[in-house]
């Protein structure tokens, strides 16, 4: 995330006041809101203004909320919806499909104004964990003002993600543009959605993916489109800086409730799929299998860890509600075809230097939806997907699959882990992910403070063979961010932010090499392929920090990096984007892009 201003406003703790709400399936808990179309607009409208009030400055907050709309339409012509969504907040349709939920009016996020009583230094940097999925938008601007009718804005960053959307009637903007500057944003991804045309505008980088778009605009860095209908060219790029595959070689879209014919409520967990184009919903269900809710067990902070894994020994899938879930030992997931899905942010926070999550060498486990955070002593890791070294039976038709999957070293609290993410298993997807080492929050650190303090080494290890990224990034570890082992490796599009508080050189040497490269594939791998890559360096605590490489690969025929780049934020250097190639990103530059179309 690229946090230019230092100053940051004061972070708040908030949660939804109570507010009359449909009920919930199974006791999903206090922060699940279910809404019926039957419901008065104005009481809806209510409900999530509350939310969006308590939640709108609560980044470093507990606070978790999932609002629930069952199948209908909500909001009239003369008496819009118009949803704000703020921090740990999701909005989800329970609709088989998304145009069984249909939102007239808007949902939307706004630049944070940050200055001058929150009127001016306005942007999106910090517009993180909040979700949006399996919903239509007929976007109605009734009564707005000229600049905030002019389109549905989604101006965020990281950790968020919008996915199975139908958006008509209007344009989507992923940039504030009706703020006092200076607007920046630095997202984001979107999945299996039809768009209508879209303003990319401030935004640094994002991913597409199987989608359908009337039109794009604009771009800074980085942008991405694999499998999407109507995306942009790519043939002159830098310029636009568009990066656009036909297919996605891999994808599986992230399960989702759903409310039968007969009130009943479901997961539908889609299908894997390869060499993919365009959405899964245009000509029926989603192609994957219907699980029940009740072959979930549903759990909520104050259940424990044992019963979990009891309950997930005995063949239950595992259905996490809103909250902060305190994980002093790991939950295990260990049958083949497991499904672990958050609602709401789900958090599971690492106490007594627990590994929260470890999943089996076994296929066809998808975790989704689920925020995983470090605690105050150090975790080895704080997700494994199987053993280092060993021998599991993976399945390239039904591989485990990461979606919505975020990690936080650091930002509420005092974080230290070793590694977040370290994938073991042959076959995994990785359908993103955003992995962060705090380089801002709570804890009332300087930045020297907070290199020796809030400590994580590694951000993302892949060491299997055959695993796949879509949409992954990963910012501010204190060695290498991401270390990819295995063979046969795909990404499509990486961001990464080198860590901004390295105290001296010394304390930022791998060796005798001058800092750690943002993305390094390693030394014995043959085969591997990276499409739209970015690696940023803002050394603020010490400017005078050199970073010898933004990526770092051997150099090998198999080994093709594709539309990378380095680029300086005001402090530090990056001398070279690859393996010696390319220019310097140094405060000559500032903001200016290194390019390196292809490598070798």
């Amino acid at each position: 995330m690229v946090t230019l201003v230092l100053a940051m406003t004061a972070m708040f703790t908030g949660s939804a006041g109570a507010a009359p709400h449909g009920p919930a399936p199974q006791n999903l808990g206090p922060n699940v809101t279910v809404f019926d179309p039957d419901m008065p607009v104005e009481q809806i409208q209510a409900t999530l203004d509350a939310t969006h009030a308590a939640q709108v400055d609560a980044e470093m907050g507990t606070a978790r909320q999932a609002f629930l709309f069952k199948p209908g339409t909500y909001g009239t012509e003369e008496h819009p919806l118009r949803i704000k969504v703020g921090y740990y907040t999701e909005i989800v349709g329970l609709g088989a499909s998304p145009t069984d939920v249909v939102i007239n009016g808007k949902v939307e996020a706004y630049n944070r104004c940050l200055a001058d009583g929150g009127t001016s230094n306005c942007l999106a940097l910090v517009n993180f964990w909040r979700t949006l999925s399996n919903l239509t938008i007929d976007i109605n601007a009734a009564g707005q003002d000229g600049c905030r009718a002019s389109a549905n804005f989604w101006a965020v960053s990281q950790a968020v993600s919008l996915r199975r959307m139908n958006i008509r009637g209007g344009g989507l903007s992923l940039m504030d543009y009706c703020t006092a500057g200076p607007q920046y944003a630095s997202g984001g991804f979107i999945a299996d959605s039809r768009l209508p045309a879209t303003t990319n505008g401030s935004q640094q980088q994002w991913l597409t993916r199987n989608s359908e778009v009337e039109s794009w605009s604009n771009g800074v860095w980085n942008q991405v489109f694999a499998g999407v209908v109507g995306a942009p060219d790519d043939a002159t790029f830098p310029s636009p800086p568009y990066t656009t595959l036909d297919t996605t070689p891999v994808s599986r879209e992230k399960p989702y409730l759903y409310v039968d014919s007969r009130g009943r409520y479901q997961v539908r967990v889609p299908s894997a799929q390869r060499n993919s184009r365009g959405i899964s919903w245009g000509s029926g269900m989603t192609p994957g299998r219907t699980l029940s809710l009740s072959d979930f067990f549903v759990a909520s902070p104050d259940d424990s860890v044992r019963e979990i894994n009891t309950q997930l020994a005995r063949g239950r899938h595992l259905l996490l509600t809103p909250g902060v879930y305190d994980v002093d030992r790991t939950i295990a997931v260990k049958r083949p075809g497991t499904v672990v899905l958050g609602l709401g942010h789900a958090t599971l926070t690492a106490v007594g230097g627990a590994v929260p999550l470890e999943v089996s060498d076994v296929p066809g486990v998808v975790v989704a939806g689920v925020t995983i955070d470090a605690g105050l002593e150090e975790s080895p890791v704080l997700l494994r997907v199987g053993k280092k070294h060993g021998h599991g039976h993976s399945d390239s038709r039904n591989p485990t699959t990461l979606s919505d999957v975020y990690f936080r070293v650091g930002g509420p609290h005092v974080g230290k882990t070793d590694t977040a993410l370290e994938v073991n298993s042959d076959d995994v997807l990785i359908d993103h992910t955003w992995v962060w080492r705090g380089d801002h929050g709570v804890e009332g650190f300087t930045d020297t403070e907070r290199w020796h303090t809030n400590t994580g080494r590694t951000g993302a290890v892949i060491n299997g063979d055959d695993v796949t990224a879509t949409g992954l990034f990963v910012e501010h570890f204190q060695r290498y961010n991401t270390v990819w082992n295995g063979e046969r490796g795909t990404t499509v599009l990486y961001q990464n932010e080198l860590p901004y508080d390295p105290p001296t050189q010394a304390d930022w040497m791998n060796g005798d090499v001058e800092g750690f490269a943002g993305y390094k594939v390693g030394d014995r791998v043959r085969t591997h392929t990276l499409y739209g890559a970015g690696v940023y360096v803002f050394n603020q605590n010490n400017p005078s920090i050199h970073t010898e490489n933004g990526f770092e690969v051997p150099n090998r025929p198999g080994v093709r990096l594709h539309h990378i780049m380095t680029v300086n934020l005001s402090a530090g250097v990056i001398d070279h984007v690859v393996n010696g190639v390319g220019d310097a990103a140094d405060t000559t530059k500032v903001g200016v892009p290194i390019y390196v179309t292809e490598y070798p």
